[in-house]
């Protein structure tokens, strides 16, 4: 289905579009900023890993999420 869907080929044309749409100075500034959002995002998710989100212990349980609802 996804046979040669990113040949050499493609990858020019994408970046040569990309080239033509943000210009040269832009197009550095966006591989940083998405760089850096991808691996803030992999650092989140590897301290996920390392700390679970568990309530600590002996804090009570949470009240039914019937009963935080604002009444009308």
């Amino acid at each position: 289905m996804f046979e040669g869907l990113l040949q050499p080929m493609h990858l020019l044309v994408i970046f040569g579009i990309a080239l033509l749409v943000f210009g040269p100075k832009r197009l550095p500034e966006l591989g940083k900023g998405l760089g850096e959002s991808i691996r803030g995002f992999k650092a989140a998710l590897k301290g996920d890993e390392e700390n679970p989100a568990a309530p600590p212990k002996g804090s009570p349980d949470p009240q039914p999420a019937e009963r935080n609802q604002p009444k009308f």
